[in-house]
């Protein structure tokens, strides 16, 4: 039985016209699409596989493939889903990265936030040039353009089978016909409900929220009805446009030339080998494929040290921190908006440059903090509330994306007579080069405040091949964290030889340069007892954090994937035949 109706899927393939241009050392591609008869293609692998957030969007996924379907009409879908029945992350009042991995060709979609055109460098700053708390984080002057709409409609266009309207039929049904609140999900209302206080009208829509309420959404139902009907138009520049620019007038920046001026763009994405595989993760605005490249190879460079060291152990703590911290100076100087900033991939990544970085690391006591300065010449966590999935198809596509609305629920705003969940994106940016964002971590001006500018990230959708086919798609949320947590999580596979679930149900730490010497630890495993007790006498400081991820992965074992979902989280997966 369907649990909703779609229309029969037609199957067609792509032509694709592309005027390419070079900009900041990233190619882009502004394309044309033409629907043409594709061919039919043998399965490559004995099922499809998703790994995701919730069930509601598990289930959304495998009625595309029932219906025909690829790995990015059901990502698409998925997506879509989880903007009505997981609110809190799940989102088209935000923004993203996709990895794609089609036809045996590596794909980047760029479809951050960007700032509005009245964005200025000192908007959340006194008189005094001093950070007004908060005002990057609730209310109308934190969101930032939304770019998830165009991101999923360019990813369909550009790769799906199915006809929109049948990506787009889930959600839709979700949010008409409502869907049981979780648990989880009304405590994280709960929680969010306590900052918007005053500041937001979040309880007009999200106030009725509570767990095993069949909660509906009917004004999400009509704009995501447009959506399907007009495509992306109807959200950038048709009545869902301006219903957002009435609802941000008066009260923040957002106008309707800023979302007519939105798009998403596809960007090379950073290719690395890396112990027999080829590495395809996040460019910028992104920091974290960058970090994770570094990070992993770093690791391979001073693979003596890591000799009999147990996992997770004091001693592998001092190490992968020590490794850390140099990742982490390097990010807060370099990395920000290729469009804007000309960010030094090559250098960053580059064997010779990460080897002398590894070089540096101390095997036995933690370097001293000011000692670590960025390599090339001069940090802050995100918010973690952010969602992720992991897609392959048996024709072995795959698709790895993170998308976010920054802190739960996002700025708290929902746009009026949409039911759409604004983000908080803008405080992703250096309000004030040098002072920390909500995360702790720090930026230089690369990542300072400008129109149209798409803030720094560290989300870090990643796929890994191995003689060109997939082996592991993996991401998670998680802010500063996560290129972190997926460098640990592909350790504990690729090195420590872990089965996928018990490779994402293990321990996770952070470390990230400052404050100085600070080991992070999470509450799902936390770090105590004699653990505890070795890595404070090796001098450093432990500190609990309220989020540790929610990897969702998928493995290729050779011609059958096996899916993993975070059990720290609400997560589901499913093999598909």
């Amino acid at each position: 039985m369907k649990l909703f109706h779609n229309a029969k899927p037609s199957v067609s393939g792509l032509a694709l016209v592309a005027l390419i241009s070079v900009s900041s050392g990233f190619l882009e591609a502004t394309p044309a699409f033409a629907k043409e008869p594709a061919k039919a293609q043998p399965a490559i692998l004995t099922a499809s596989a998703i790994a995701v957030a919730d069930k509601y969007s598990a289930d959304a996924a495998e009625q595309i493939f029932k219906e025909g379907g690829n790995a990015v009409d059901a990502a698409v879908a998925i997506a879509f889903t989880l903007a009505v029945t997981y609110p809190e992350a799940g989102n088209i009042g935000g923004g993203g990265f996709m990895t794609l991995y089609v036809d045996g060709k590596p794909y980047f979609l760029d479809y951050r936030e960007r700032a509005p055109l009245a964005a200025t460098k000192t908007m959340y700053l006194d008189d005094k040039g001093e950070v007004i708390k908060g005002m990057s984080l609730f209310g109308y002057r934190a969101v930032g353009v939304p770019g998830t709409v165009d991101g999923m409609w360019q990813a369909q266009r550009r790769f799906g089978k199915l006809k929109w309207k049948q990506v787009l039929a889930p959600a839709i049904h979700y949010a008409r016909d409502g869907f049981e609140v979780s648990e989880q999900l009304q405590q994280r209302r709960d929680d969010a409900a306590k900052d918007f206080a005053g500041k937001t009208n979040f309880d007009t829509y999200f106030g009725n929220l509570k767990q095993g309420v069949n909660f509906k959404q009917p004004d999400l139902a009509a704009v995501l009805q447009r959506i399907s009907d007009q495509g992306a138009k109807d959200f950038y520049s048709g009545k869902t446009a301006d219903l957002i620019a009435a609802s941000m007038r008066g009260h923040g920046l957002i106008t309707k030339a800023d979302l007519q001026q939105y798009k998403a763009v596809w960007r090379q994405p950073i290719q690395a080998d890396w112990n027999g595989y080829r590495v395809i993760t996040a460019p910028p605005p992104s920091s974290g494929g960058i970090g994770l490249v570094q990070l992993l190879k770093m690791k391979a460079d001073i693979a003596p040290d890591f000799k009999d060291v147990t996992l997770n152990s004091a001693q592998y703590v001092h190490l992968i921190a020590e490794i850390e911290k140099r990742v982490f100076a390097d990010r807060a100087q370099y990395l920000g908006d290729p469009d804007f900033y000309k960010v030094p991939v090559a250098q960053l990544i580059d064997d010779a440059y990460i080897a002398k970085r590894a070089a540096e690391v101390n095997p036995n006591t933690p370097s001293d903090t000011k000692s670590v300065q960025p390599g090339l010449g001069t940090t802050m966590p995100e918010k973690a509330e952010t969602t992720h999935f992991s897609v392959i198809d048996k024709w072995g596509n795959a698709v790895s994306n993170t998308y976010t609305i920054n802190g739960y629920f996002g700025s708290g705003v929902v746009a009026d007579r949409t039911g759409i969940v604004l983000n908080d994106e803008m405080d992703d940016f250096s309000a004030k080069p040098g002072v920390a964002n909500q995360f702790g971590v720090v930026g230089s001006d690369a990542n300072s405040i400008d129109p149209k500018k798409r803030p720094l990230s560290s989300m870090s959708p990643t796929i890994l091949t191995k003689d060109g086919k997939v082996s592991l798609v993996i991401g998670t949320p998680g802010g500063s964290r996560i290129f972190t947590s997926i460098f640990q999580v592909i350790n504990n596979v690729y090195d420590f030889n872990m089965p996928l679930q018990e490779a994402v149900g293990a321990m996770r730490f952070h470390h990230q340069l400052l404050p100085p010497n600070t080991i992070f630890w999470e509450p799902y495993k936390p770090i105590d007892g004699e653990l505890a007790k070795q890595i404070e006498a090796k001098g450093y400081v432990l500190k609990g954090q309220d989020f540790s991820g929610d990897i969702q992965a998928i493995k290729v074992n050779g011609d059958t994937p096996e899916a993993a979902a975070d059990p720290r989280g609400r997560g589901v997966t499913r093999v598909i035949q």
